[in-house]
């Protein structure tokens, strides 16, 4: 199988969005719960429990309440900010948050928040601080362990993610999380029997938990249960259609269980846009090969061994997405961006602390050749978040203003941030490689390389010309004959 995605890709970012997975929120007691009125404490449990169940509007009362009674208690912003968060309005998360830590600057669950809007916004390593000034205000927190632990696994240091859980082992042996975390960390080391047992014992597949439904359908398919494991994802990329590696895990497991051509019929026509990825492009073309159709796979096999644009596409469709959101994305595909920042601007006085809105308005702004208007829009939301889709469209704008060195900036912050993400190891080696660095362009690949995306053509092309550049003989005709493997020798039918 050439241009493979490695199983264990699968498995990024699976340990995100961990709080609230607990009964309570994990924390020893503080000297603001000690002063905190038997009301108020009864108003922000009912609180988190109607957050729970997603009646937001009902937490909300519940809220104004507590607010009502105690206005300066850190434990009421938290919520606040938690149930803004959850409602879209993100930016306004944020200023809860940051009264949060005003009225309590050592209340764990504040810090703790804050650590996770800063992993969001800036990435696991800005984050980690943040976590420790958690743990230290209370060492038996047993939310912070968990996403701390979460935290470490996804910035790549295992080993201390490991010590971590082993911490949060000690401080809460019965929470579900012990098991769930140690799972990850069975199935990032291949040992997917043990992943499969620890992730039963945690019991949290079975309650639906988005990133353990996600690790029980990668370590399926992992096993050879590709029937399972589309099944699940089948599940998730309904709940969340936007989520790219969701799809590539389904169309591989639609792949593997010899359903190819449901997934032709899914996600052909996703091959003709320019945002399709080439491994999705290469799933499709193999799916056509599996019954036979050498002509239609052969130029899909051409396009997923070009690699993919180096631009980013704003405006991309997706099947399953709101109404107002679809009609900006489709006006904007056809071309019609009068109607399509008509649509957004009434959507951004609706939703003004939206950081999804904010989004969306930046692709607009940048798709109607306007990238100064977008940088401003993409820069509300980097303030909640900045995933890897959103950095290479802020990438996008800031080229497309003839900023260069905030490119550079940018990328090089993005790959401190998230240093296991292969696809911004790769960009940073290319800019790299554009100025004839290419010792650092090598770290970079190599590292990609180890991260499991040694199956790129385009990783490797760019790998044998660092080896080729560096002089080191023996370097280039290993990444030669790499490259020769992943290139299919025939490309169209006889």
């Amino acid at each position: 199988m050439t241009f493979r995605r490695d199983t264990a890709a699968g498995l990024t970012a699976l340990c995100l969005a961990l709080a609230g997975c607990s009964e309570d929120n994990g924390a020893g007691v503080s000297a603001y719960d000690e002063a905190r009125k038997p009301a108020v404490v009864q108003l922000l449990g009912d609180a988190d429990r109607a957050m729970a169940a997603g009646q937001l509007a009902d937490a909300g009362r519940k809220l104004d309440a507590a607010r009502g009674l105690a206005p300066n208690d850190p434990a009421l912003w938290v919520a606040i900010a938690r149930l803004r968060f959850r409602g879209g309005e993100h930016l306004t998360a944020i200023e809860a948050a940051d009264r949060a830590l005003e009225l309590g600057p050592d209340y764990p669950p504040a810090l703790l928040m804050r650590a996770m809007m800063v992993r969001d916004a800036h990435g696991f390593a800005a984050a980690l601080p943040w976590f420790e000034a958690a743990l230290a205000a209370d060492p038996n927190y047993r939310d912070g362990w968990a996403e701390y632990a979460a935290t470490l696994g996804d910035a790549g240091e295992a080993g201390a993610m490991l010590e971590a859980v082993r911490k949060l082992t000690d401080v809460a042996p019965a929470d579900d999380r012990v098991p769930y975390l140690q799972a990850v960390l069975a199935a990032r080391g291949g040992e997917y029997a043990l992943a499969r047992s620890l992730l039963a014992r945690s019991g949290m597949a079975a309650r639906g938990v988005p990133a353990a439904l996600q690790l029980d359908a990668v370590i399926s398919l992992a096993e050879g249960n590709a029937d399972s494991a589309a099944v699940i994802l089948e599940g998730l990329v309904a709940r969340q259609p936007s989520h790219a590696k969701l799809r590539e895990l389904l169309a591989k497991a639609m792949l593997e269980s010899g359903r190819g051509d449901e997934l032709i019929a899914r996600f052909g026509p996703e091959t003709g846009l320019r945002e399709a990825s080439p491994y999705l492009v290469m799933l499709v073309a193999r799916a056509y090969e599996q019954r036979g159709d050498r002509v239609s796979a052969a130029p899909l096999l051409a396009w997923a061994m070009r690699g993919a644009s180096t631009a980013p596409v704003v405006l991309a469709l997706r099947e399953g997405l709101p109404q107002p959101t679809a009609t900006a994305r489709q006006a904007g595909s056809a071309g019609d961006w009068g109607t399509a920042r008509a649509n957004m601007q009434a959507l951004g006085k609706r939703f003004p602390a939206s950081a999804d809105v904010s989004v969306l308005s930046g692709d607009v702004l940048l798709g109607a050749g306007d990238p100064r208007a977008a940088l401003t829009a993409y820069s509300r939301a980097t303030q909640v978040k900045r995933p890897w889709p959103l950095a290479r469209k802020l990438m996008q704008a800031y080229a497309s203003s003839g900023d260069a060195a905030s490119v550079d900036t940018l990328l090089v912050r993005h790959v401190a941030g998230e240093p296991d993400n292969a696809s911004a190891l790769i960009a940073l080696a290319e800019r790299y490689g554009q100025r004839g660095d290419w010792m650092r362009a090598a770290r970079l690949l190599d590292h990609a390389i180890a991260l499991g995306a040694g199956h790129d053509p385009a990783l490797l092309g760019l790998r044998l010309r660092a080896a080729q550049s560096l002089s080191q003989p023996n370097d280039a005709r290993r990444y030669a004959a790499l490259l020769a493997e992943v290139h299919p020798r025939h490309l169209v039918p006889h």
